[in-house]
């Protein structure tokens, strides 16, 4: 049984624009940002079109405002909390981020990430794109925080690395591969490794 997710809605909360941020959040989580139109967004929400053009005078402000609340819930809430609570060790905490993907990507309702989606279908010049860019570096600056705290060398290189098996591991299993997890964790421990071994060789040559 699987025991964490990445959370998806929350208890709609009565505020006009709090409906329609959770709205937002599930069928731009479920099917990307270009195929859900704003008038399917203001009718499940239940709001009026001029609450919803006060509230986000555009789509892209929508869409902002969607990854924001992705990365809190997604990257911060989920990803980071759960790979600290499950790991004792920095290096532990690393490998634990595939545990919780081997979770996620079993699930039927396993949506891939949005900043890579988005990013995808809009371009790295598009202010959502943009955004995405600097959402998915926070990501990759949790990865450099928990090298940084194991002592691995060159923490920020570590961090670039790791970050393509988790992305690599998000597309894969996107493809249909549920042990893309699994993969991905083995050839982490390698780069824990060797990561170590130029540590030790930095120490040796400094004595």
């Amino acid at each position: 049984m699987l025991t964490s997710r990445p959370p998806q809605t929350r208890a709609a909360p009565p505020e006009a624009r709090e409906r329609l941020l959770d709205t937002a959040y599930e069928l731009f989580s479920a099917r990307g940002v270009r195929a859900v139109g704003i008038d399917e967004i203001i009718e499940r929400a239940g709001v009026a079109k001029a609450t919803m053009y006060r509230h986000f005078p555009a789509k892209d402000d929508l869409v902002l405002a969607f990854l924001e609340r992705r990365e809190e819930r997604w990257t911060v809430e989920w990803v980071e909390a759960e790979a600290r609570s499950r790991g004792a060790t920095p290096e532990e905490q690393l490998l634990a981020i595939f545990d919780i993907f081997g979770e996620w990507f079993a699930r039927e309702d396993f949506e891939g990430c949005s900043f890579i989606n988005v990013l995808l279908e809009l371009g790295a010049t598009h202010p959502a794109g943009a955004a995405s860019v600097r959402h998915l570096e926070n990501i990759r600056g949790v990865v450099t925080t928990l090298a940084t705290e194991a002592g691995l060398r060159d923490p920020e290189e570590f961090g670039r690395s790791w970050h393509i098996l988790m992305k690599g591991s998000i597309v894969q299993a996107t493809e249909g591969d549920r042990d893309a997890a699994q993969r991905a964790q083995e050839m982490a421990r390698a780069l824990i490794e060797r990561h170590h071994r130029r540590q030790q060789a930095r120490t040796r040559a400094s004595d």
